[in-house]
């Protein structure tokens, strides 16, 4: 694996443990054992974890999904732990080159999902370019993650870039959503109270786009 991806997965497996199985996240009725047991599903147990994000329109998928996740989560959790840190098995399609862009998002996202969960928590810096590398990611990602909003959005990093990734519907406004890379990234995947990112535009329009559900 890439440095940067080493890093990142070994940061990610310290959070876990250090958080503790029992601790809260942000993914509404996962402890971080069941976090811990998605990641390993995820890159292990690919033809299972499909549920994740087929479940909506296939039940019997999204229960099997459930199943071997809850299974995972019922192992030692120092086990399940170590098993994600050691990376994915050869064969997973998680171990090609291609998939470091994914990890470097699931795992950053994943990590302040524990870290934003714990009260009064602040997120760390972040390692050298990877500010970057999740805004480009985000980039790719942005026009799926917000194809729901009804209002035009556009996302703006302060004295940086910006992207116009939904255009406005006929006769509806627009937000900009201002903030660093990784906020408006964790905004984009559904962490919107934990983003620091600001939203503006007319009262209408973000009266609209609060309602939004987003991510995948």
């Amino acid at each position: 694996m890439e440095p940067s991806a080493t890093t990142d997965r070994a940061h990610l497996a310290d959070v876990l443990l250090a958080a503790g199985p029992d601790a809260p996240t942000l993914d509404e009725g996962w402890a971080v054992r069941d976090l811990a047991a998605h990641l390993v599903l995820r890159e292990g147990r690919p033809a299972a974890a499909a549920g994740v994000v087929l479940g909506s329109r296939l039940p019997a998928l999204a229960a099997r999904t459930a199943a071997v996740q809850a299974e995972l989560a019922a192992r030692p959790f120092e086990e399940v732990v170590e098993r994600f840190r050691s990376g994915p098995p050869r064969w997973s399609p998680f171990s090609l080159p291609g998939a470091e862009a994914a990890n470097a998002v699931e795992f950053y996202v994943h990590a302040q999902d524990v870290v934003r969960a714990a009260p009064g928590a602040r997120p760390g810096p972040l390692r050298a370019g990877q500010g970057e590398a999740l805004w480009r990611s985000l980039r790719r990602q942005a026009r799926l993650l917000y194809r729901r909003s009804p209002v035009g959005v556009v996302l703006v990093v302060p004295s940086g870039p910006r992207a116009l990734v939904r255009r406005a519907p006929a006769g509806a406004g627009s937000v900009v959503v201002t903030g660093r890379p990784e906020e408006l990234l964790l905004h984009a995947f559904g962490r919107t109270g934990a983003a620091q990112v600001e939203v503006t535009g007319s009262p209408a329009a973000r009266a609209a786009f609060a309602s939004t559900p987003l991510g995948v």
